[in-house]
């Protein structure tokens, strides 16, 4: 089963430090990855709406309303990190802190949920998040801009894989189940006018 330790490790490893046994222990290395991993956890989440994050609910009204522009307003879900669709719903809204403002009586809303047990994200997610965190604290441990620059590019490497992988499973063009990644070619094109 696999952990944030073990994610913070994996981290440590590549920069050539020495591993943790707890985010508590006192020690550089866990004070570093104590402060840093959520934060960047939460970034690597926001950059793609990766597959095992997706979750559906349907929204419950709040009681009070927009002062204007909107007809109803909803309170995002604790968990909601990016709102990535709002089924049958093409029109405008906006997200306002945890609000979303909308002029749909009915939200039926697909999100990018903040996941903290490890052991539910896909392996590549958990490898782009343990590069991402060794950029993240590189210069910290290393005082090597070098090695900054390196672990950077194997972020990159790592979230472009992972990232290709994510996209390529699930794809369905059926318009009766839901398809929530389908992309209107008209639109695309459209969109550099």
């Amino acid at each position: 089963m696999a952990s944030v330790i073990q994610i913070c490790n994996s981290a440590l490893n590549q920069l050539g430090a020495s591993s943790i046994t707890a985010l508590t222990e006192n020690s550089k290395n866990a004070r570093l990855c104590n402060e840093r991993y959520e934060t960047v956890r939460d970034a690597v989440f926001r950059s793609h709406p990766w597959n095992c994050l997706i979750k559906r609910v349907q929204l419950a009204q709040d009681t009070a309303t927009p002062a204007w522009g909107f007809s109803f307003q909803y309170t995002l879900p604790s968990d909601c990190l990016r709102v990535l669709q709002i089924k049958d719903y093409d029109a405008d809204y906006k997200i306002e802190g945890r609000k979303l403002l909308i002029n749909e009586a009915n939200v039926f809303l697909i999100y990018s949920a903040q996941i903290t047990d490890v052991n539910e994200l896909d392996v590549l997610l958990r490898e782009t998040i343990s590069a991402h965190l060794a950029q993240d604290i590189s210069y910290a441990i290393t005082s090597n801009l070098q090695v900054t620059k390196l672990m950077g590019e194997k972020y990159q490497a790592k979230l472009s894989e992972a990232k290709h992988t994510d996209a390529s499973e699930g794809y369905n063009t059926d318009p009766t189940l839901g398809n929530t990644d389908q992309v209107i070619t008209d639109d695309f094109i459209n969109s550099r006018y």
